[in-house]
This record gives C-alpha cells, structure tokens and sequence, in this order.
C-alpha cells in the first residue's frame, strides 16, 4: 500500500496517541489501589500494544490482517460485581482521565477512517476503533460495577 502524505501523517498522529496509552496505562496500573483495577489496566495495555504493532506495519505500507474483535466485558475485573459505596478517590480519577482518552483516541481513528483511501487500511483503523469502544465500554462497567457512575 502506497500512503499518501496526509496518511502518513495520520499514522503518526495514532502511532503518538498509541505510545501515550501504552505509557498511561502502565503508569495508572501501578498507582491503582485496587488489584482488579490494576490488572484491567495491564489488560488495556497489551491491547495497546497490539494497537501500535498494527500501526507501525501500516506505516511500513502493510495491511495487517485483522482477526475478529476478542471482548470480554463479562469476565473483566469489576464487571457484574455489585457497586460498593465507598471506593478510591485515587481509583475513580484514573478511570475517569482513561475513560476520557479512550473517547478521544476512539474519534482520532474514527476521522482517519474516513481519510484513508486503502479499504484493507480503512478496515483495520475500523477494526481498533471498535476496540477501543470496548476498552471504553470495559472502564465504564467497572465504575459501574464499584459505584462511581452518578
């Protein structure tokens, strides 16, 4: 795949919000006070990770293949666990400020998705996005879960 220029720039837009998440959620899982927390944490981050990889290959001008979406809201840590009334301070900051990145970073995709003209491209940057909803999706149920949603 030959990327255009405004492509090219996109991916590195992604590839700096992959690195700042891969970073965010290794830093949160070892400020987290709760050990669920921490190890959903770690489990966001390894699919960052994936995220990254996936990005550098489409850099290189690679369509990745994509297998299907792997969600497990049911058995992450917190989910269909009755909400708790007391919980960190500390915990509820680090999942709002990741619940808010994983908005932004789920619109970069979406905007790049419509920017790129490769359909195996589009495909995949479709492919992460709706992974992120579900990192989204897997935050919001643990607050849920502990009773930080209002």
């Amino acid at each position: 795949m030959k990327l255009t220029q405004k492509e090219s720039m996109l991916l590195q837009d992604l590839k700096t919000s992959e690195e700042i998440c891969i970073e965010k959620y290794g830093q949160y899982a070892q400020k987290a006070e709760d050990q669920a927390l921490a190890d959903l944490f770690l489990t966001i981050r390894s699919k960052e990770e994936e995220h990254l990889k996936t990005i550098n290959r489409l850099m290189e001008g690679t369509v990745p293949m994509m297998s299907g979406s792997q969600s497990q809201q049911s058995s992450q840590p917190g989910s269909g666990q009755p909400a708790e009334k007391s919980h960190s301070k500390n915990d509820e900051y680090l999942l709002k400020d990741a619940l808010d990145t994983e908005k932004h970073v789920s619109s970069v995709y979406d905007t790049c998705i419509f920017e790129f003209t490769d359909a195996g491209a589009r495909s995949t940057l479709n492919h992460i996005q709706k992974e992120e909803q579900e990192h989204g999706q897997m935050l919001y149920d643990y607050m849920a879960a502990h009773g930080m949603c209002a």
